[in-house]
C-alpha cells in the first residue's frame, strides 16, 4: 500500500486565498488581495504555488442536463480482482468523471455523465462489465441533482 502523501501545512493568509476562490474563481488577485492583506502580485505568486503543487485546482463546473446530458448516475462495482487495476481502466472512459476505491458492499464507486439512457446501458454493457475483474454492477440513477458545493474551505 503507497504511503500516505504528507498533508500540505498551509498558513493562515493562503487559507483565505483558497476560500476566496472557492467563493467565486473568478475573482481577480486584487480583490483577493485587498480581502487577505497581500498585493496583487503576491496573490498570483500563492496561488500559482498552490495550483502548481497540486493543493488547488481552478475549473469551471458545469450543469450537465443544460449541455444535453441528460442521464448521470452512480455505479457501485464489485470486482474479482486488483481494484486498483480495475480502476485505472475506468479512469480512461470518457463518461466516467469520479473513480474512487471503497471500503464496504462495492469495490469502487464511479461517476457517469452520459447523454441518455441509451448512452448508460451501452457504457454499462459493453465497456464496464467487460473489463476483465468487474464482478457485478449496480447502478444509482439520479433523478435530480439536489446539492452539489465545492466551498468546504480550509482547516
Amino acid at each position: 500500500m503507497p504511503a500516505r502523501p504528507r498533508p500540505v501545512v498551509l498558513d493562515d493568509v493562503s487559507k483565505a486565498i483558497i476560500e476566496q476562490l472557492q467563493t467565486d474563481g473568478r475573482r481577480s488577485y486584487a480583490e483577493i488581495g485587498k480581502a487577505v492583506g497581500l498585493s496583487e502580485a503576491a496573490v498570483r505568486q500563492r496561488v500559482q504555488r498552490l495550483t502548481e503543487s497540486g493543493v488547488m485546482q481552478i475549473v469551471a463546473v458545469t450543469d450537465p442536463m443544460q449541455l444535453g446530458f441528460y442521464r448521470q448516475a452512480m455505479i457501485g462495482i464489485r470486482v474479482s480482482s486488483d481494484a486498483a487495476a480495475v480502476a485505472d481502466e475506468l479512469g480512461g472512459i470518457d463518461e466516467i468523471d469520479y473513480v474512487v476505491l471503497t471500503a464496504g458492499t462495492f469495490d469502487l464507486l464511479v461517476e457517469v455523465v452520459c447523454e441518455s439512457d441509451d448512452d448508460l446501458l451501452e457504457l454499462l454493457n459493453t465497456r464496464i462489465r467487460a473489463i476483465h475483474g468487474v464482478q457485478s454492477v449496480e447502478t444509482f440513477v439520479y433523478l435530480r441533482l439536489h446539492k452539489q458545493f465545492y466551498n468546504w474551505g480550509t482547516r
